[in-house]
């Protein structure tokens, strides 16, 4: 009995350790690749990559400042998928075809995707999360036409990045990254079905990534 309640009082507290260090790691990855992206941009001062380091700033940002979850995923596939989902876009190449409509029309979309990005982001405020998790249901903004608008641009951002570089390797990887997205989506809408308050959002909101779609 003696060591279930010392073991009852520590869980707290290794609680918040876990949590403290996956935003810390979190944090730490964001700020790396904002670093990325403006280096990109002082060498050479394509607008995009001022972009990107400003959703990168914001990624910093929400880990820091999120509030706790309710409820976490503890299945390791779930974390596999969010891992593959957010960071399985590094695998592309700039390799294969370049094609001047593909280099014009991915630039679209990526400037697309990322802008969808920010506001989602700025929408979910510090209901910002990585796994499936609960942090709060949140309507506004993108919310209110698809039920998971950030990864609507990660599949955005993918997409034009094959069409700038057309090549059967950034096509797999394409194809993976938006496989585990579609997982993390089901993974996280799994995990939210016990809630009452989520079934009236799901009917509400129709679509999950791309309106007319899915």
């Amino acid at each position: 009995m003696l060591t279930m309640a010392i073991a009852a009082q520590r869980s707290p507290r290794v609680a918040l350790c876990i949590r403290i260090a996956v935003n810390v790691v979190g944090a730490a990855g964001a700020a790396y690749f904002a670093r990325a992206s403006l280096v990109f941009f002082a060498q050479t001062h394509r607008p995009i990559g001022a972009v990107f380091f400003v959703e990168q700033m914001w990624f910093v940002v929400a880990f820091i400042v999120r509030r706790p979850a309710r409820l976490v995923s503890q299945r390791l596939r779930d974390w596999l998928l969010a891992f593959g989902g957010t960071f399985g876009g590094l695998l592309f190449r700039p390799v294969g075809a370049h094609l001047q409509w593909g280099v014009e029309v991915g630039l679209g979309l990526q400037l697309m995707g990322l802008a969808i990005c920010i506001v989602s982001l700025v929408a979910l405020g510090r209901s910002f999360g990585f796994t499936a998790a609960d942090r709060g249901l949140v309507r506004r903004g993108p919310y209110a036409v698809v039920r998971h608008p950030v990864y609507a641009a990660y599949v955005l951002l993918d997409a034009g990045y094959l069409l700038q570089s057309l090549a059967l390797r950034n096509i797999l990887v394409m194809l993976f990254a938006i496989a585990c997205n579609i997982g993390r989506v089901r993974a996280e809408e799994r995990l939210l079905t016990s809630s009452g308050e989520y079934d009236s959002y799901r009917r509400a909101v129709r679509w999950r990534l791309l309106p007319g779609v899915w």
